[in-house]
């Protein structure tokens, strides 16, 4: 895989928000996100400013204050779908920690090796090298898949107190990050990623963002964002869109994401498995990599690939995938293609990784 280097700030932001009737209503709930300072709250029926204050925070006191910075008439009858602003000052929040669930190869925090089990803090600094690969969950089940070449540190690690609502803000140095935000529809309170954009996330939405020579590039998967920049009026991505912003922090055109590649069923090589696939329109590269899952958040291996001709290995016997995706001129990493394929018994590593020749091939166990 090529060499991800850092870029400088380049002051843009991309906020993630929820379209309307996007997300069937909730009983005990309905976040919205965050919008700078506030988290917001999308009123459901029978909501009163003094039940919300109670709720988010801790007292029935500062009604008042929700009312004046939310311009409402009447507290005791608030408009159904309005998007309440809650000050994030005004929430009582406890520390969180976030636990390694997935760790090969090289992967550090700080200058100590990461190992599955790990409890992760607030300031904490996740690395990875060349061939390392980590997956971090979050309390309300967001994974935090950080690629091999990549540089992560966890800046803020809450949750709000009695909803279980998470408070995360996230600094990508270098390299990658893929992210699956809530997946089990509970909401965020706040889901951030900055440099050199800033993310602020909804439930259910999944996205990615890379840091590299080009600038940066985001890409939602699932839900709506709008990418603002200092040199441009805010934009809506939409599902299946992505947009890049340049070295020096102009924002790029909205475009739609590459389709996922037509792969036919995985063949055995030589020294592993090979795949040949139509060229997917406007792909200027393709990334594959191999994983335990096909969600892909437990990453053993990536590659790049100027071709539609491509090979891989597994690092042990299983089940594992493939995944392949187009990347265009700006850098957009399109839809993945996946793949099921088996893999032959390796040689491991105390760290679980697999050992390779001088030549990259793994070294493979013969049974006799």
């Amino acid at each position: 895989m090529n060499h991800l280097l850092s870029v400088p700030r380049l002051l843009a932001s991309l906020v993630l928000v929820a379209c309307s009737g996007m997300f069937a209503p909730a009983a005990i709930a309905q976040p919205a996100g965050a919008q700078g300072e506030n988290f917001l709250y999308r009123v459901i029926k029978d909501d009163t400013l003094i039940m919300l204050s109670e709720r988010f925070t801790d007292s029935t006191e500062r009604w008042r204050t929700l009312q004046t910075l939310n311009t409402i008439d009447d507290p005791t009858r608030l408009p159904i779908g309005l998007e309440l602003k809650i000050p994030f000052a005004l929430i009582p929040e406890q520390a969180a920690q976030a636990q390694v669930v997935h760790v090969t190869g090289t992967a550090y925090r700080g200058r100590q090796k990461l190992a599955v089990g790990d409890q992760l803090a607030e300031g904490d600094t996740i690395s990875t090298g060349a061939n390392g690969f980590a997956t971090l969950s979050l309390p309300d089940g967001t994974t935090l898949t950080v690629p091999a070449q990549s540089s992560l540190r966890l800046e803020r690690l809450r949750v709000f107190k009695g909803t279980g609502l998470t408070d995360t803000i996230s600094t990508l140095n270098d390299g990658s990050l893929e992210s699956q935000v809530a997946p089990q529809g509970t909401g965020v309170g706040r889901f951030e990623i900055r440099s050199p954009v800033s993310i602020t996330g909804v439930r259910g939405t999944q996205l990615r963002v890379h840091v590299n020579q080009q600038g940066s590039q985001s890409e939602v998967l699932e839900g709506v964002a709008g990418l603002n920049s200092q040199q441009a009026e805010s934009t809506r991505l939409r599902q299946g869109q992505g947009a890049a912003v340049n070295s020096s922090g102009e924002l790029q055109a909205v475009r739609s994401l590459l389709p996922a590649p037509a792969l036919p069923t995985p063949e055995r090589a030589d020294s592993g498995w090979q795949l040949s696939f139509p060229a997917v329109p406007g792909a200027r590269s393709y990334l594959v990599r191999v994983a335990g899952d096909p969600q892909g958040t437990k990453l053993f291996s990536s590659q790049l690939f100027d071709t539609p001709n491509i090979s891989f290995r597994a690092p042990g016997a299983g089940t594992y995938y493939v995944m392949v995706r187009g990347i265009d001129a700006e850098g957009l990493n399109g839809a993945d293609a996946i793949q099921p394929f088996l893999g032959s018994a390796v040689l491991k590593v105390s760290d679980g990784g697999p050992v390779s020749t001088p030549f990259g091939l793994f070294v493979t166990l013969t049974d006799y």
